[in-house]
């Protein structure tokens, strides 16, 4: 835990050091605005720690602020970081090519550069806040031989990554159940990061979920968030708003398809992965959730369709660049071969910035037909 505070707060710095570095011209010889702006960078730096260190001491309307300021702050200065390092790109091709070819072009000066900075990020964090409140829902067709006599067609609604907690909390539950009812399904599922922060300032949002009742159940797997907000509680809460919490376990659901559900790990294991899918009935369809995108080679036939989120896309292009690099599989649906096949969620709600870019939000309708 500490390595990775240490290491955010280290790149975190730095994308401030560099956003400051190309709009501290605008500031001229104001000492006193310079110091301010200074020391509110500070402040904005240290946020996403004091904002958790507030609710976990119980200050709940100061961490709530707090947060909502910091969070829509760290989406605009990372696309503003992005557009200082575009200027400077510029800016560094120009002074080459006079350099090398003797051309004289022109830096992009000092001031327009700066006001430009801070008007693309500006204009991208308003889009992206639009973005992130607009769900889309996509579909997926599974064709199989596995439904039971009788059953023709089973909708499955996948909602990941859905953070509640400081920044995400009824508005958002509210929206996505509104969502999820609209497409009628049998059974709900969440793959994991339901819950991002204390459960204590959740409890109000537990009416909401237990007033969603599909036909065959609600059932959830635990995230990385779920560790970091406190696993037992976490798992508590989400079982109190009416899930099934399946930790390396595994159901049969009304005798229609098995859900198979691992805790989160950074590695696979396949040891234990490879013995809880062949622990269900092999005739009948069997959902894999898995938190992570990840395959373990080992399982792969032993599941049909794997459910999973975490990647969120990248949420912030152009994250979604670095993401697709540690993730092959990181959103949309993948053929593993085998029979088997893997669906990444780009997630239901936001985690730190309430904002998306080029990543809507995804609630994901499986239906699973007789071939």
């Amino acid at each position: 835990m500490w390595t990775f505070l240490i290491l955010f707060l280290t790149v975190y710095t730095t994308m401030h050091a560099v956003f400051h570095y190309r709009v501290r011209v605008l500031f001229g010889d104001r000492n006193l605005l310079l110091g301010l702006w200074l020391a509110f960078l500070g402040l904005m730096v240290l946020a996403p720690v004091v904002c958790r260190v507030l609710e976990r001491l119980g200050h709940d309307l100061a961490a709530r602020t707090l947060a909502y300021v910091g969070y829509t702050w760290m989406g605009f200065v990372f696309l503003g970081f992005w557009a200082a390092i575009a200027v400077g790109i510029v800016n560094g091709g120009a002074w080459t090519l006079n350099r090398l070819l003797g051309v004289h072009l022109n830096a992009l000066p000092g001031r327009g550069a700066a006001l430009a900075v801070i008007a693309v990020a500006g204009a991208l964090t308003a889009y992206g806040a639009l973005e992130a409140g607009r769900i889309r829902i996509e579909r997926i067709q599974v064709p199989t031989d596995k439904l039971p006599p009788g059953h023709h067609r089973l909708v499955v609604a996948q909602i990941s990554d859905v953070h509640l907690g400081l920044v995400g909390r009824e508005a958002r539950l509210r929206k996505i159940l509104e969502a999820a009812r609209s497409v009628s399904p049998d059974l709900l599922v969440s793959t994991g990061d339901l819950v991002d922060g204390a459960t204590h300032s959740l409890e109000h949002l537990l009416p909401l979920f237990q007033s969603f009742q599909p036909p065959l159940g609600k059932v959830a797997i635990v995230g990385n968030h779920e560790y970091y907000a406190g696993i037992e509680a976490a798992v508590d809460l989400t079982r109190r708003a009416g899930f099934t919490v399946l930790r390396d376990q595994a159901v049969t659901v009304g005798s229609l398809l098995n859900v198979v559900g691992s805790d989160d790990t950074w590695r696979n294991r396949p040891e234990r992965e490879t013995q809880l899918l062949r622990s269900v009935p092999q005739s009948l369809f069997t959902l894999y959730l898995k938190h992570r995108p990840q395959v373990c080679p080992e399982t792969v036939g032993l599941f049909d369709l794997q459910l999973s989120g975490h990647t969120h896309r990248g949420q912030i292009f152009p994250f979604t660049l670095f993401v697709a690099l540690m993730y092959r599989y990181q959103n949309g649906t993948y053929d593993l071969g085998g029979g088997s096949l893997l669906h990444t969620n780009r997630g239901t709600g936001t985690w730190g910035p309430p904002i998306r870019v080029l990543a809507p939000p995804e609630l994901t309708v499986i239906e699973i037909v007789r071939k």
